[in-house]
């Protein structure tokens, strides 16, 4: 498996690219499915927070739910004008939630792994120089 290492900037636009590209693949197969994005925004999100680098890691919990609006627009149902763009962007927001806070909270675990796992690290790797 590629074990690429992005930077906070790298990982959203990463992110953001993924989650648009794969909204206008859900518009195109599966009729604009939200279900379907929520679905495919989970491991999006881990991939994310897997990838960044490890002085950077707080970024990915922040960049996911700015990936998951900005790939909602081609699924999100449009109305007349701007105005019916935004409100079904705002409409597709809230009745995904569950997905955006599902998808963060994948991003946000694997980060506190990683981030406990290179503390503990750094810590056994000061013992055995002190030592």
């Amino acid at each position: 498996m590629p074990n690429p290492r992005l930077t906070g900037l790298g990982s959203g636009l990463f992110c953001a690219a993924v989650m648009t590209l794969l909204g206008f693949l859900d518009e195109l197969l599966f009729g604009a499915s939200l279900t379907v994005y929520g679905v495919l925004f989970v491991p999006v999100s881990l991939l994310t927070a897997l990838w960044v680098r490890r002085g950077e890691l707080l970024t990915a919990p922040v960049v996911v739910p700015i990936a998951f609006a900005v790939g909602l627009v081609p699924v999100a149902e449009s109305g007349d004008g701007l105005g019916g763009r935004l409100m079904g962007l705002v409409t597709a927001l809230a009745t995904e939630a569950g997905w955006l806070y599902g998808g963060t909270l994948v991003a946000g675990a694997a980060v506190i792994v990683r981030r406990i796992r290179l503390v503990r690290r750094r810590a056994a790797a000061r013992n055995r120089t002190s030592t």
